[in-house]
């Protein structure tokens, strides 16, 4: 065997361990996560927001349905309809899924920034274990809250993808459906939050 060759073959040994020890430790998440993060940085995922005038100028508004049952990470049972009159920011997200994992940070620290501004986090898990999202919410030290469905979702919010975000204005119409990881630590989605109340 030649020396190239058998430096070959160690280098992908070595990845490959490497790979193989992060699925078996569950670390894959978390690292995916954080390279990902380094994708919302370049600011090439932020939601396409456009000033809200112009969007009631060109399209009817879309009653978002507010019939949702959560259960938060206390135990408490909560009704999405209780929030009628806030900007609700709602979130699928679960513990499993990288991209969800690397919008997280931004997340919580939008929600730090304008949570006394009647903006209400929906930060919904479908985790199979919400005990998991617990867990995972603790030990990254977010503080906004947790929940998970306690009944069917009303098919507006039937996705296939996640993460996926949708921003309900104070009126309780939908302003913004967003597919896919995104940056809302921006200056411009505070502004555009703002702007629903």
């Amino acid at each position: 065997m030649n020396k190239k060759l058998k430096k070959n073959l160690i280098e992908y040994g070595i990845i490959g361990a490497v790979i193989i020890g992060l699925f078996v430790t569950g670390l894959h998440t978390e690292v995916f996560g954080f390279l990902q993060r380094g994708i919302l940085a370049t600011g090439i995922m932020d939601p396409k927001i456009e000033d809200k005038a112009d969007i009631a100028s060109v399209t009817p508004a879309k009653g978002a349905v507010l019939d949702l049952n959560l259960i938060n990470s206390k135990g408490e049972k909560v009704n999405m309809e209780q929030y009628r009159g806030k900007v609700i920011f709602l979130n699928f997200w679960a513990t499993w899924c990288p991209p969800c994992i690397a919008e997280m940070p931004g997340i919580n620290k939008l929600y730090q920034d304008v949570k006394d501004d009647n903006v209400e986090f929906i930060m919904l898990s479908v985790d199979q274990n919400f005990e998991k999202a617990k867990k995972f919410k603790e030990r990254k030290g977010y503080d906004f809250e947790i929940y998970r469905a306690a009944g069917p979702i009303p098919q507006m919010y039937s996705t296939r993808s996640i993460p996926t975000t949708y921003v309900i204005d104070a009126n309780g119409n939908l302003a913004l459906t967003h597919l896919g990881m995104g940056d809302f630590y921006t200056k411009d989605f505070k502004q555009f939050l703002t702007e629903l109340q």
